[in-house]
């Protein structure tokens, strides 16, 4: 338990003396809880000497004994509300401070991290788990350091006035501590499995959410809803069963400090019959018997949640200490734009996914990639940008390997168009500026003609200021992608990937993007990843991809003068293209 302390502790940082310094507040809190009764029992002795005529209690000792009872009192409370303005906002300012840096770490990694985490993972990790940790951390601390501080405090006191009652105090708090230590490694095994259920949950409630169009056009929701519902029960039993399990322990924990204080009141009655204590002083041991270990009770409750604390920091630590991409990478200014591609090798979960390419692509010139479903034409392009690193090989940009520059440098040399465009839930003018930040208002207006936009946009209510939700769902397809290329065209990048660009569009909109992607590409180095026949013929340059390996290569001229792939791939698209429904 005290070794998860230790971590929560070296996890806080720079916030580190505030808890520290709340901790101080804590003993002095604790004196002041033990005070009053201490005064109590003063008062009590002075009462009883009175009566029997030992000692005269005068009003100047009841005033006195009133005064340091009012200040106990309201030291108690500045305390407790020092701890808590020191020690306890840490955990809110801790999690802010993660959330930056997880956001920084998430746009530093490489696309193969997203591919090992799910975004629902990553999506609890950033929420869920974060939100637990900043309401929890420090509680914990709260419960388990200053449970112990007011404890011990107590048990001090104890010991000024007899050494046998603290012994007895020590060993009911040593015997609680075993039971703690057995709740703990049963509370070890059932955290990740209490995390994994709380993820499924997430993971579950998420697809069904995305799915739902699918789900009712298919009028299937009892089917969808059966993960759903078992994610739920599973979390509801994997809590029950939890709980259950560590009854006996926190029942044990518990019994061990009640045996205490029903033996430091046994004792001290019998030394107060052997004459070896005065009453005042039993009535004093009795009120700390049954008030000293009421700060540590909650911890047997608390041992669980400290180990989902560790099993999150675990998750948390994981992806903080993912290597960036540009890790060693250099700010160079490329004068030119030619890409190869040298004997490069990429695999996925040891599945090969590209196999020993070579590719010159010159500068100004256009490659379209064609192959079949799984071919390996989208992670060729991802290479480029480095969404993910080569196994062998190496991939060049004017003659420097790409892995030697920075992600800042690489990327601002390249713009991407991908077939499932993504826009922000802001201002289409916001949408298109973030292609260049430091472009003027003329300059984004201009994008958006040339990519074929500008009149759609002037027809809505709001113009360019109109609000997208929903990823841009109250726009068509078309719409959304041509939004997408003048968000490229304002980037001005030297290098352009269109992944599938043009799938799916409707004839209107396809001439409406291909004249967009006209002006995005010119004297640009393109790579076009198409099916389209119209798309690709016109290019420089076309590979043929098969299982990873280019298996082609030349102009359409002369591949479809060859039998092999490309030529049946042009069969097959004339044979789509003019099917008809009879």
């Amino acid at each position: 338990m005290f070794k998860i302390i230790k971590r929560i502790l070296n996890w806080t940082g720079p916030y580190k003396k505030r808890v520290y310094l709340g901790f101080v507040f804590s003993f002095f809190q604790a004196i002041c809880i033990a005070l009053p009764i201490v005064i109590s029992a003063k008062g009590l002795q002075y009462m009883l000497d009175d009566y029997h005529g030992t000692k005269e209690l005068t009003s100047q000792t009841i005033w006195l004994l009133l005064l340091f009872m009012v200040i106990a009192i309201l030291g108690r409370f500045l305390f407790s509300y020092l701890k808590a303005v020191y020690q306890e906002s840490v955990g809110y300012e801790l999690a802010a401070s993660h959330r930056i840096q997880l956001g920084n770490t998430l746009k530093g990694v490489s696309l193969g991290f997203f591919n090992k985490y799910r975004t629902g993972d990553i999506n609890g990790i950033v929420t869920t788990d974060l939100s637990f940790v900043e309401m929890m951390a420090m509680k914990m601390i709260d419960i388990v350091v200053n449970g112990y501080i007011m404890t011990f405090t107590m048990i001090l006191f104890l010991l000024f006035y007899n050494p046998i009652m603290a012994l007895i105090a020590i060993t009911g708090v040593i015997l609680s501590m075993i039971f703690l230590q057995l709740l703990q490694k049963h509370s070890r095994k059932k955290a990740p499995v209490h995390q994994q259920s709380q993820h499924e949950l997430v993971n579950n409630t998420l697809e069904y959410l995305r799915g739902m169009s699918v789900v009712k056009s298919f009028n299937q929701e009892g089917i969808a809803s059966r993960n759903i519902n078992k994610a739920f029960k599973n979390s509801k039993n994997v809590n029950i069963e939890i709980q259950k399990s560590f009854g006996i322990y926190n029942v044990g924990h518990r019994m061990g400090l009640k045996l205490a204080s029903v033996l430091l009141v046994l004792v001290a009655s019998s030394l107060v019959l052997s004459g070896d204590m005065e009453f005042s002083d039993l009535i004093l041991i009795t009120l700390f018997a049954f008030v000293m270990f009421d700060s540590i009770e909650p911890i047997s409750d608390a041992t669980h949640v400290l180990e989902t604390v560790d099993n999150m920091l675990d998750k948390l630590d994981a992806i903080e200490q993912t290597e960036f991409v540009d890790t060693k990478g250099k700010d160079i200014h490329l004068k030119h734009f030619d890409i190869t591609f040298d004997h490069v090798s990429f695999s996925y979960s040891d599945r090969p996914i590209i196999q020993d390419v070579s590719l010159h692509i010159k500068e100004g010139t256009t490659t379209a990639i064609v192959g079949p479903s799984g071919s390996g034409k989208t992670t060729l392009c991802n290479l480029i940008a480095r969404f993910y690193d080569v196994d062998k090989g190496a991939i060049t940009i004017n003659g420097m390997n790409i892995n030697e520059l920075s992600l800042h440098t690489l990327m601002s040399s390249i713009s991407m168009v991908f077939q499932n465009v993504y826009l922000f839930n802001d201002s289409i003018y916001n949408n298109i500026h973030f292609g260049n930040p430091k472009a003027m208002k003329d300059q984004v207006i201009e994008a958006a003609k040339r990519a074929q936009c500008h009149d759609f946009i002037m027809s809505l209510k709001d113009g360019y200021s109109s609000v997208l939700t929903d990823g841009g769902s109250s726009l068509s397809g078309g719409e959304k992608q041509r939004i997408s290329i003048a968000r490229a065209i304002l980037k001005n990048a030297p290098i352009i990937i269109l992944d599938e660009a043009t799938a799916s569009l409707d004839p209107e909109n396809e001439s409406l993007i291909q004249c967009a992607l006209d002006e995005l590409t010119k004297r640009k180095t393109t790579l076009i990843i198409a099916h389209r026949l119209a798309t690709i013929q016109n290019a420089h340059q076309i590979v043929v991809l098969e299982n990873g390996k280019i298996v082609q290569k030349g102009t359409h001229e002369e591949l479809i003068q060859r039998e092999g792939t490309y030529r049946r791939f042009i069969r097959i698209r004339h044979e789509a293209e003019n099917w008809v429904l009879k």
